[in-house]
């Protein structure tokens, strides 16, 4: 059975600043690679091999790295939305659904059954089980939802269902006391090419806050599949800090470590500086390329160095991870951070610390840190 694939990616991700001052949001990396290479990856196993994106916001970033596709056996097509006015363009995204639109009156990609996955989660549904039984039940849309505990339904879209699994009212993010139900839709969805064509044309539209309540009110083919599977949904920066922690700890099955197993639980690229004999490294840790680790350094996992770091002597890193070329001082302490050249986030009180502010380092621009109590 052919089926398309089409992966939302227009989004500025303003909830994960600062991981998204510099980048889109699906080129978050995770353990060196984008979180949007892991979905293509995904879709590539079931032989979705025709992608479509839509872009916006740092487009080129994402046009550049996975370029037409070839390297994973797909082919990737781009939608950018915005507009070229006195020689800028300006991104405008037009929403997940107007967004689909544009790509469909442009050329026509929607011709058959498409699976939609938003551009910032990690997951491994079965995308042929979900779609045989979009088919069996003749559903002009399928919504993949997963159960989730009622304190946290008004961070998603939440379905409410039939007997027999039929939508039958759909609430954008309702506060815990008026939630229908506690099946979150996940972002990823099936699309029939006529559902295409109730998008109106040339408008800003969402799926979830206007098409969802669309196809309920019209009484379409609507249903919601319950499913068990990893969804990691990277919704704001302490979501980032838990994904790695998660990954490293091995909790996700379909996802390889990089690197080499040098002893059990630290994983190491090439081209690394480590003064094996006077560190301490205890895993689960993923150390990249072209890291130097000096002697008297502690390391304690779940933990990710990424490549161009240095960590000084007698520095600790602990729970925490380093994005590229990140230098840390001799004597400091990180202690469940994510931590960059410019900026660190304590994932223990949420905040996220800029060099420059009290306690960094701007000379040098090592991030001086601290100790979670």
């Amino acid at each position: 059975m052919k089926i398309k694939g089409m992966i939302l990616a227009a989004g500025k991700g303003t909830r994960v600043r600062p991981l998204t001052q510099d980048l889109p949001k699906p080129m978050i990396p995770i353990l060196g690679k984008p979180v949007m290479e892991y979905l293509i990856e995904h879709l590539a196993k079931y032989n979705v091999d025709e992608i479509m994106v839509n872009v916006a916001h740092k487009h080129w970033k994402i046009e550049n790295y996975f370029d037409n596709g070839s390297r994973w056996g797909v082919q990737i097509g781009y939608s950018y939305e915005g507009v070229y006015d006195h020689g800028e363009i300006t991104p405008q995204p037009l929403g997940s659904a107007g967004g689909m639109r544009k790509i469909q009156d442009f050329g026509g990609f929607f011709d058959t059954t498409t699976i939609v996955i938003c551009g910032d989660a990690l997951i491994d549904l079965d995308i042929g089980a979900a779609v045989f039984e979009h088919k069996a039940k003749k559903a002009m849309v399928s919504v993949v939802t997963l159960e989730v505990p009622n304190s946290e339904v008004g961070n998603y879209g939440v379905v409410e269902t039939d007997e027999d699994g039929r939508i039958i009212s759909f609430q954008e993010k309702p506060a815990p006391e008026q939630a229908r139900s506690n099946f979150a839709s996940t972002g990823i969805y099936i699309f029939e090419p006529e559902a295409i064509n109730l998008i109106p044309q040339g408008e800003v539209f969402d799926i979830g806050s206007q098409l969802f309540p669309m196809l309920v009110e019209k009484g379409m083919p609507f249903y919601a599949q319950k499913r068990f599977f990893n969804w990691i949904d990277i919704g704001q920066v302490s979501d980032y800090w838990t994904v790695l922690q998660r990954v490293l700890r091995g909790e996700l099955p379909h996802m390889q470590m990089p690197g080499t197993q040098v002893k059990p639980g630290v994983w190491v690229g090439i081209n690394t500086r480590i003064d094996w004999d006077n560190v301490e490294i205890s895993g689960p840790v993923y150390i990249d390329s072209g890291v130097c680790i000096e002697a008297g350094a502690k390391i304690a996992g779940p933990a990710w160095i990424s490549h161009g770091s240095h960590i000084c002597r007698d520095a600790q890193v602990i729970r925490s991870i380093l994005l590229n070329y990140t230098r840390i001082s001799a004597g400091m302490i990180f202690d469940q951070t994510i931590v960059s050249p410019t900026y660190y986030f304590d994932h223990c009180s949420g905040e996220t610390y800029y060099l420059g502010d009290e306690g960094t380092d701007l000379r040098w621009g090592d991030a001086r840190g601290r100790r979670c109590t």
